[in-house]
Order: structure tokens, then sequence, then C-alpha cells
């Protein structure tokens, strides 16, 4: 037993510890924000006693992939990640957040996917992960995203970067590993990541591989028929630099994405990767509908050319027919789009209805009913995007127990209408996929040791004396998520109470108000260097 003026013992519980060992009844003692014993603690005056009889305590889980960056200050934000258990995000996904640079264009262009960020003024990674620190009940890791590195060295040009240029975003990739991030991130079909090449990137992530981080991808092409492509870079990638891969959002059959990954392997690719547990996904609808060339596009030229007719004759003539005989939509393009935000106020009602719907609504055609809304958003719309064949459970399930797999929900919470994936990935693994994919034991492994593993967070993912004291007490009659795609904010249940860092940050459903959450850093980073931070 540890003596400590705030202990808190968590009674009667059966312990699920992350290592993939069997259960066990035993209680839990917490204490300076640390697992203290791991069995039967004897209580002792002043103790804060939590009954966990009929409930299991369960690692915290890790958010492989979250678009929280600007968002985890929000409470029902918080509110709804910890109802599912989720203790720790990794932000900084897809290439594009705020630092390094003062994160204007940034917020510009990802204001539809992270939000802004309330107090980041500019700075870079050491400055972002400070504003975490004790400002959230939740844990906040980040990845340096290349697309704004590049973005702050070379702008919108599409070019390959000469010398000076790759040696300056080296450094500054450099420096943000320093500051203790995580890795890497690229999204390589958003701009400017889709004009870096493999050797580009690769050299990018020489620094990674000294840092020991890792490299988080995602991948060039759109996934599905293109997975095998996108891997194929990635390998290349990987055994160049000589680092970590990790492959965001995977959508591919179970089969194909078994032997790919098996095929990476072969070649010296050391890959994890994640999966939301829906096959319907979410992006801007600026993305998914207009030429790539929008994107590289200031926001006012972009709406000055939308707006003008003889462009709109261009789009409708040349370019929408490519949208219809696109893979992933096809003709049926306009009731496969639906909107989840805008910010435009006479659109407000826009948001829950497809694309086709909002045309009919205003008596006009989908095409400039489309452009129509995406100029009174400024771009900054997003959509929930169905699929034309939707995989069945059988298939996710079969993925999901693959090796490699971790959690990850790819959680946008903007919007009106956001795809269910932000309130209920994590209580879906749980409610849908434990007896499928894994039982309870491999849960806490793909759900949150794996996940800590990869992104080097060493201190916790397990429960383990002296390991962080983030800890989720699981129902297991109850755990499961309730948000739909038409109620996509309801909360998880059968998760009523959480540990953040030893402190209680979800009891009886509701938030407590404590913020022990902290900006993560790796643990390569010397305690010197974040002198001050917990």
């Amino acid at each position: 037993m540890t003596p400590h003026t705030d202990r808190t013992v968590l009674r009667g519980g059966v312990v699920i510890d992350g290592t993939g060992g069997p259960r066990r009844d035993a209680d839990v003692e917490i204490a300076g924000g640390l697992i203290g014993a791991v069995g039967e603690v004897e209580a002792l005056p002043g103790d804060t006693v939590v009954d966990c009889h009929g409930r299991f305590v369960m690692p915290g889980f890790i958010d492989a992939h979250a678009h929280v960056d600007g968002l985890i200050f929000d409470p029902a934000v918080q509110l709804a990640l910890l109802r599912q258990g989720v203790t720790t995000v990794v932000g900084g996904q897809d290439g594009v957040s705020y630092a390094p640079g003062d994160g204007v264009w940034a917020s510009r262009y990802f204001a539809a996917i992270n939000g802004a960020h309330p107090t980041y003024a500019g700075g870079g990674v050491a400055e972002l992960l400070a504003s975490y620190d004790h400002a959230t009940p939740l844990n906040v890791g980040y990845l340096v995203p290349a697309g704004t590195v590049r973005h702050e060295v070379m702008g919108m040009r599409t070019g390959r970067a000469d010398a000076a240029q790759l040696a300056e975003m080296q450094r500054l990739v450099a420096e943000g590993l320093d500051a203790g991030a995580l890795g890497l991130s690229t999204g390589l079909d958003y701009v400017p990541g889709i004009f870096a090449d493999a050797d580009e990137l690769a050299a990018l992530c020489a620094p990674v591989a000294a840092a020991g981080g890792v490299y988080v991808t995602h991948m060039r092409g759109g996934y599905e028929t293109n997975t095998a492509a996108g891997l194929r870079e990635v390998v290349a990638i990987c055994t160049d630099a000589g680092v970590r891969g990790h492959v965001s959002h995977l959508h591919v059959d179970a089969a194909d994405a078994e032997r790919l990954l098996a095929e990476a392997a072969a070649s010296g690719a050391d890959l994890s990767f994640d999966m939301y547990p829906y096959t319907r996904g979410c992006t801007l609808v600026s993305m998914a509908v207009l030429p790539p060339e929008y994107s590289a596009l200031d926001v006012d030229a972009a709406i000055a050319r939308l707006a003008d007719p003889a462009e709109r004759a261009r789009l409708r003539a040349e370019w929408f027919p490519l949208v219809a005989d696109k893979p992933s939509l096809g003709p049926e393009w306009p009731s496969m789009i639906r909107v989840g935000h805008t910010p435009a106020a006479d659109w407000a009602w826009a948001p829950g209805l497809t694309l086709a719907e909002i045309a009919q609504r205003r008596g006009t055609d989908v095409v400039d009913a489309t452009l129509d809304l995406l100029v009174a958003g400024r771009l900054e719309v997003n959509a929930v995007m169905a699929v034309r064949d939707e995989r069945p459970v059988e298939n996710l399930a079969r993925l999901f127990a693959h090796d490699a797999h971790t959690g990850g929900s790819d959680g946008i919470f903007v919007g009106a209408v956001p795809h269910p994936r932000a309130a209920g990935s994590f209580a879906r693994f749980l409610g849908t996929y434990v007896g499928r994919s894994f039982d309870w034991e491999r849960a806490a492994v793909h759900l949150a040791a794996r996940t800590a593993e990869r992104f080097g967070l060493t201190d916790r993912g397990v429960i383990r004396p002296g390991a962080a004291a983030d800890l989720a007490v699981v129902d297991p009659s109850d755990a499961m998520d309730a948000a739909t795609y038409d109620d996509p904010r309801a909360l998880a249940r059968g998760i009523d109470d959480v540990f953040v860092g030893g402190a209680h940050v979800l009891r009886g459903g509701a938030l407590t108000g404590a913020r022990p959450g902290r900006g993560l850093r790796h643990p390569h980073v010397s305690t010197a260097s974040t002198k001050g931070t917990p």
C-alpha cells in the first residue's frame, strides 16, 4: 500500500489490465495520479472508495485518430468521449493542424473538421501542447502535421521541394518532435500534402525515426480499390526512412487488407492501422465534389470562381460527370452526400439533408444547389458520406480482429448533424464487436495497450503499479453506443466512472469539472524540456 493523502480505491471490480492476460477480481489503488497496488487493497482513513462490483476496471481507451484539436475544450465533446471510456486522443491528423506556425491557414482549411483553437495564437508544438495542460479532463497527444509544415515553407506551390526547402521542413519536424510530438502525420488527398512525393515524405520521416516516433498517414488515393497503391507508397516511405508506420482509417475489404498487410510486413514495413466501426465516412464537401485545384485556392478566390456562371457551366459539363464516375460515389452521389455542417445562417436548415433533398427543397438542380451551399458556407461545409457497397458487420469484425488494429474514431464533432462515430465508436467496439472480433481482454489491447505502444505512450494503456491512472469502469452488460445517423450526438451507455491522471473526471455519467488532462509528450523528451508540466 502507498500512503498518500489523496488515495482512491476502486473496490470490488474485475480488472482487465490491457496485457491480454485473463481478467481477475481485484481492487485498484490510485495515489498521486498513478496506479498503486492491484489486488486486495486495505481501506485507510480518508480514502475515497468507488464501488466497482459488477463492473470491469479497464485502462482508459486511446483514440488513435481524433479531430478534436480545437474542440477538446468543449464540455459536450469531453462528455461524449468520456462516456465511451476514452481518456486520451491523438490529434494533428491528416497532415493539417495548428502548429507549427500561427494556425490561421489550418484553422481556415479544416474549420469544418477540427474547428478553431480558442487560445493558440502561434508558436509551435510546445505552445500547442502546453495549451492542453490542466485545461481539459482528457489527455491530448499530437502529431506534427506534414501538410502544415509544407505550407509554412512552400505555401501552396505544387512542385518538388528544393534542398533548402526540404531542410527547413525537416527542421520544423525535428523541432516539433523535440517539443514532444508523437510522430508525423500526412494527408495525401488533402492540400498541400497531395503535392509531396514519397522521397520528400521519407526525408521528413528521418527525424521521426531518430526520435522513435511513428509515421501516421491518410494514404494517397481514397482507399477501397486504391488501397494497394496507397500501401505500396507507405511501405516505400517506411522502409526508406526506417520508421514505423500507421495507416489512418483503413477502408478496404477484410480479405484484401489481410493480404496487403501481410505483403507489407514481408517487405520489412512495421505497420499498424486504425479503423472506425462504420462504413460511411465524413469529409469536406468541397473535397468530394470540386476539382483538387480548388483546395489550393484562397477562399475568396474559390468563392469568386464558383459564383461565376461561366465556371459553373464548365464544372457542369466537364467536372461533375467525373464525380458521377468516382468508384466511391457513382451517379447516385447527390443522395449519398448528407450535409453535417455549414456556418451559413441562411442554410441552417440544410444539415441532415442530402444534396438531392436540398436541391429539391430549393427547386433547383443539384449542381447549382451544391455550389450555392459551398459559396454560402465559404467552403466550410462537411458531410456524412454513404458508400455504394456497405460491408457487413462480419467483414468489419474480421478486420478489427487483426493484430495490427488499434481503435480510432476519426471523430468530427463540428456540425449540427455530425457523423455518429464521434460519439459512438468506442462504445460500438464494445457493444457490437466484443464477441465478434475479440473478447474483453483483447478489447483492452486493441483500444488501449496497443495504441499506447504504437504511439510511444509507455506510461499508460495498461493497469500496473506505476502507470498513469487513466481508467474506465465499464458495465459489460450495458456498454454500447446510442448515437445514430439520425441522432448522432446521443451519449454512449455503460461507462459512468472514468479517471484521468487519478482524478475522477466522470462520476455517475456526468463531468466532475476536474481538468487533469495534459498535452502528452513523447518519452524521448527530457523532463527539463517540459519543466513546469506535470
